[in-house]
């Protein structure tokens, strides 16, 4: 067994391998750029080596600088984690030819699966069902017209090298591929040096599905279940879980098989992943097909690892070092269900624009329950477990991936893994920046998922008009009533103590009037009793003014409210929504008429900058004419491309900013007459 190995990445990979690691005895080095200086994997590792600066180019994708460190620390393997140089099979070899293990597949698997174009042809060869698409590669947008045109709309065009998300665009038309192509190749061309790109049937109403495989070098392989991946904004996967509510024994047999045979066709080895689409129209189940293969550590792992309790950080490490795997497939069960939940710097309230500022509050929710039941006043959460790599005070810059954390829950069934997200996702709390934590406690909520009902154009179909929060429910909105009362009494009986420091007396109010999502409540607070609308209303919490988060017991039911006090009221945001409560003394509430109402000014003819990026490139000038859904501009932010399209029709009157220049959130790029 080794005894010491660099993690080349960083965040909660790095620390998610950092962990297993020293719970095996094995010391570890981390490697940093300037902009991770601090980061809490650097402060775990055994060692830490700087390799340069915040761009990925200039560190962590340079190969040498890798290498480096592991000649001056004397780490014997290196685990890739995922992303990066994890599928490149350039560095596997670098890493051979000075003698250092790479804790991942065969070289040879890496180059035949890692290329999308090549592994759809081996797959095929193999006699793997695959997506009716081009293979080959493609001179430029109008040769990649007339593919689309062949294959029939709607089509998918993919970076060959593509990952994450990244470098994909669904086409509908001749119109979208000669928008699109272009923005496919040149993310393919900065997010993994390959701008070829091929283009596939897309399959309508599809489920996600994929296949985790593990294999050792002596010719076992095995497959750990499925997980369900249908969730997804812009091909970038949101909520994970296993196993899938769609998939029966007899089909993830069959699944299983065939990715195992796959598998076995290029010689794999360690930890991989089989990603398959399957028609959600097709109930017998068996209309799936294959997308490709990642050779590397998938970023839901943990949800395979709570179905069927196999470390598989571990069990690649074991793999690289020889060992031969110590369980067959009859082994493999599947112990409940569970629910992984990205949690991403965007701004849902904001169409999912980039987020990246610093965590001026960043508290996770506890993993179960401390020793006395809780910790700084909180309760933990059963079944929970959240991979994270940021810190309170830290930055989430404009250089990395968007993920802030991880956060996965297990239950004996589905419910009850969705149920501990939702409670959870309450318990999160962070600020500085604008976060999904309401989107995807929505979705956990949402009917719809509930149902097992999925594909992946759930959240289009979902929320086509953007999210706005999650609807409350007339016993949400009633607790919320109660809750904002008592928090008014507690802020007004502490002035009251305060103020009775001067010699004065003032008794808070008993009666309020609440307003919650445009309904009035009548609370009233006699002792330990409380009334809304003058039925009784079980409620038992604390609260100090200055809490952030309270935890109220009501109904028999724990609820985590985040608080913060605004003029007149309080901003209450629980179960996926965000709720701006005002809350008067009953005697006074007539005031509330005449409150007057800002209109927000009419900002339509500029073009702004919805996130800090670059601007890749301005489609008009002057004196230009455009129409309403006219693309713009395209600003790339966190390795993605964004069109901005003209919201109204009509001429552009001043250019403010030009192609190639950093443009911060909110800055005007162009003014329409």
């Amino acid at each position: 067994m080794f005894k010491k190995i660099l993690i080349a990445n960083r965040g909660e990979i790095a620390c998610r391998v950092i962990k297993t690691a020293r719970r095996m005895g094995i010391a570890t080095v981390a490697v940093y750029s300037d902009a991770d200086a601090l980061a809490p994997f650097v402060q775990m590792a055994d060692e830490a080596v700087h390799i340069g600066p915040a761009p990925a180019a200039q560190s962590y994708l340079i190969p040498e600088k890798i290498i480096a460190a592991c000649k001056a620390t004397g780490a014997q393997a290196v685990h890739p984690g995922y992303g990066f140089l994890s599928e490149r099979t350039s560095f596997a070899e670098a890493l051979a030819a000075e003698n250092i293990a790479f804790i991942g597949p065969p070289v040879g698997a890496i180059a035949a699966m890692g290329d999308k174009i090549e592994s759809k042809k081996l797959a095929k060869a193999a006699g793997v069902n695959v997506v009716p698409g081009y293979v080959g590669e493609i001179d430029d947008t109008d040769h990649a017209v007339r593919i689309a045109g062949e294959i029939g709309y709607p089509v998918m065009m993919k970076a060959s090298a593509g990952g994450g998300g990244k470098g994909m665009r669904l086409a509908f038309s001749e119109k979208d591929v000669r928008e699109g192509f272009e923005s496919v190749k040149r993310e393919g061309l900065n997010s993994f040096g390959d701008d070829r790109v091929f283009i596939e049937k897309f399959i309508e109403n599809p489920r996600h599905i994929e296949i985790q495989i593990l294999g050792d070098q002596h010719g076992t392989i095995l497959y750990l279940n499925e997980r369900e991946c249908s969730i997804q904004r812009r091909h970038q996967k949101v909520v994970e879980e296993a196993p899938s509510p769609f998939v029966s024994p007899e089909m993830r047999k069959a699944m299983g098989e065939q990715c195992v045979a796959l598998a076995r066709a290029v010689g794999y080895y360690s930890a991989g992943t089989v990603e398959l689409i399957v028609s959600g129209a097709d109930k017998t189940g068996q209309s799936f097909y294959f997308l490709e293969m990642n050779t590397r550590l998938q970023v839901e792992h943990p949800v395979t690892e709570a179905i069927t309790g196999i470390d598989l950080v571990e069990q690649m490490i074991r793999v690289a070092a020889g060992e031969k795997l110590a369980m067959t497939q009859d082994d493999i069960g599947i112990d409940g269900w569970a629910i992984e939940n990205r949690v991403y710097a965007e701004d849902p309230y904001r169409g999912f624009l980039p987020s990246t500022g610093r965590l001026v509050r960043y508290r996770p929710p506890l993993a179960g329950w401390t020793d006395d039941g809780q910790a700084n006043g909180r309760r933990g959460v059963d079944g929970v477990r959240v991979d994270d790599g940021v810190y309170e005070g830290g930055e989430v810059s404009m250089f990395y991936d968007p993920m802030i954390a991880k956060l996965v829950t297990w239950g004996q069934t589905r419910d009850e893994a969705a149920d501990r997200q939702i409670a959870a996702l309450d318990a999160f709390e962070i600020e500085g920046l604008g976060h999904n934590i309401d989107f995807v406690s929505a979705i956990m909520q949402h009917p719809r998922f509930r149902s097992g009902e999925l594909t992946t154009g759930f959240i289009a179909e979902e929320y086509p008009e953007g999210f706005h929060g999650a609807p409350a429910s007339a016993e949400l909105q009633r607790a919320l009533a109660g809750i904002a009362a008592f928090l008014a009494t507690a802020r007004a009986d502490r002035a009251r103590r305060v103020d009775g420091q001067l010699g004065k007396r003032l008794r808070p109010p008993s009666q309020w009037s609440v307003l919650v999502g445009g309904q009035t409540f009548a609370v009233e607070l006699a002792g330990d009793e409380v009334t809304v609308d003058g039925a009784l209303l079980d409620l038992a919490m604390e609260y100090t003014p200055g809490d952030s988060l309270v935890e109220a017991e009501v109904d028999g039911d724990v609820l985590g409210v985040k608080v913060k006090p605004t003029r007149g009221g309080f901003q209450l945001t629980t179960r996926g929504a965000i709720h701006q409560v005002q809350v008067l003394p009953a005697r006074v509430a007539a005031y509330r008429a005449h409150m007057i109402e800002k209109i927000p000014p009419d900002l339509s003819r500029f073009l702004i900058c919805p996130m800090p990026g670059l601007l890749v490139s301005l489609n008009v000038a002057e004196g230009d004419s455009v129409e309403a859904g006219q693309p713009l501009a395209v600003v790339e932010a966190m390795k993605m491309e964004n069109i901005l399209r003209a919201e109204k029709s009509g001429t552009v009157k001043t250019v403010h900013a030009k192609a190639g220049e950093s443009l911060a959130v909110d800055a005007i790029i162009l003014e329409m007459e």
